[in-house]
């Protein structure tokens, strides 16, 4: 290879980087990308999805060296919050520590009378992600679990009005796998009593869900929304998450709380956008301190970096194409299933919704004649990754050993549906590289794993 380059300027530089960057793609990753499946083959319940664009975009931020937050986060943003219909939306290093920052922000006294403090409660469910529910328990509050529903598996809203109490601030719950919760009843419910309603979107992205003719992306219909960008998700950056909203005031604690906690709304490596960087009165600081250095709330710094970002850019593009492949083999695998539902509980879609669906729910019925754990040994043993509903019932784990118990948590009503799916529930994936051939195969091979 001939090394002695004579480039005229920085861009001729890198196009003929990025483009030998596409030639490696073209080599050595689509023909691993594009292999002909067969059966025996594995089938992950996820992927990622990416060509040489992606590839480009992150060499062409590793170029920059910028390294942090910059240009690409910035395009990102703007390009995201457009797409999904906010005002604002912000980077944060993953979808955990999105949901991390949408319920801090709660917690800030400019919120008066709606701030949340200790021992205030945040309805939500305990089967689903950790993480949804572990800030609250950090900071105090008091996360009370309601059921949810079989088959769409997301939380049972006749029981809103029974887990109400005058200590309740807000409510906090995730759309199931791409399933929407119901959200015209959790909305109202919400608004009724004057209550924060957070979307945990991380795995629901491209779900759209209609209010009385108004069609929304969800995540876009509460007070906060979030997302990841984990590589089995939606779309990925590989490690990334996004915190958006509405709510001008939210937006600016989403900002602080992400950054540092600082007062200051400079951008990264930019001083004195309002003018007044060294003649402001904070708190008990000596008049004029630097307000780079002001920090008004106990913050985090959870941003993303700009290589990261890069890759978003191109991912967001290609989303749409996405969204319908998955819709596409959800439907099909659902299809295939239909002969074998004396034994399973097909996943239905809430009504109003179209899902843009993360994976494929099943429930092992009682009288099956077989278990769970002996249909996810057997289609595991046939290289087909399977996965549960996270977990199942999150009150059984060890992490509330310390807890268990205690006022820290309260169940309203019971939680049978929860320990049902903690017994009886996996989900197999429906990602856009799955061909027809492997999501018949997987058809045959569940199949055959619930008629043993």
């Amino acid at each position: 290879m001939n090394n002695n380059h004579h480039w005229t300027d920085e861009a001729e530089a890198r196009s003929e980087i990025k483009e030998l960057v596409g030639e490696y793609y073209r080599q050595f990753k689509k023909p691993m990308i594009e292999k002909v499946f067969q059966p025996g083959d594995r089938i992950s319940y996820a992927s990622r999805m990416y060509d040489e664009k992606e590839m480009q975009s992150l060499t062409d931020a590793m170029l920059d060296f910028w390294l942090t937050t910059g240009r690409f986060a910035d395009q990102f943003e703007k390009q995201f919050a457009k797409w999904i219909g906010v005002k604002y939306a912000h980077l944060v290093n993953s979808g955990s520590s999105a949901n991390l920052i949408a319920f801090s922000v709660l917690t800030a006294p400019e919120l008066g009378e709606r701030q949340i403090k200790r021992g205030d409660e945040v309805i939500t469910v305990a089967c689903g992600f950790p993480t949804t529910v572990a800030p609250m328990l950090q900071y105090g509050a008091v996360p009370v679990f309601v059921d949810v529903t079989i088959p769409q598996y997301n939380i049972d809203v006749s029981k809103l009005e029974k887990a109400l109490s005058p200590k309740t601030k807000a409510v906090m719950i995730a759309h199931t796998l791409g399933n929407p919760f119901d959200i015209k009843i959790v909305r109202e419910f919400c608004i009724k009593h004057n209550l924060w309603l957070v979307e945990d979107n991380c795995d629901a992205l491209g779900s759209e869900y209609t209010i009385n003719g108004e069609k929304r992306y969800t995540g876009a219909w509460g007070d906060i929304g979030t997302s990841s960008f984990y590589p089995p998700h939606h779309m990925t950056m590989g490690e990334g998450g996004c915190v958006y909203t509405n709510h001008p005031l939210l937006h600016r604690l989403i900002l602080s709380y992400r950054d540092w906690g600082r007062d200051c709304f400079c951008p990264s490596g930019q001083d004195n956008t309002c003018g007044h960087r060294f003649d402001g009165d904070y708190g008990e600081l000596p008049h004029g301190y630097d307000h780079k250095y002001v920090y008004s709330h106990l913050g985090y710094n959870l941003k993303v970096t700009d290589l990261q970002a890069a890759i978003g850019i191109e991912q967001l593009k290609k989303f749409p194409s996405f969204i319908e492949r998955r819709r596409y083999n959800w439907d099909r695998l659902h299809k295939a299933l239909e002969p074998v539902d004396d034994k399973i509980i097909l996943p239905e879609p809430v009504a109003n919704s179209r899902p843009s669906w993360f994976g494929f729910l099943i429930t092992v019925k009682e009288n099956a004649g077989v278990s769970r754990n002996q249909v996810t040994h057997y289609i595991e043993e046939k290289n087909i990754q399977t996965r549960l509903l996270f977990s199942g019932n999150l009150i059984k784990h060890p992490c509330f050993n310390p807890i268990r118990g205690t006022d820290a948590y309260r169940v309203s009503g019971g939680l049978d549906n929860t320990n049902r799916i903690m017994n009886n529930t996996f989900w197999v994936g429906v990602y856009p590289g799955m061909t027809d051939e492997k999501i018949d195969y997987m058809a045959e091979i569940i199949t055959d794993a619930v008629r043993m």
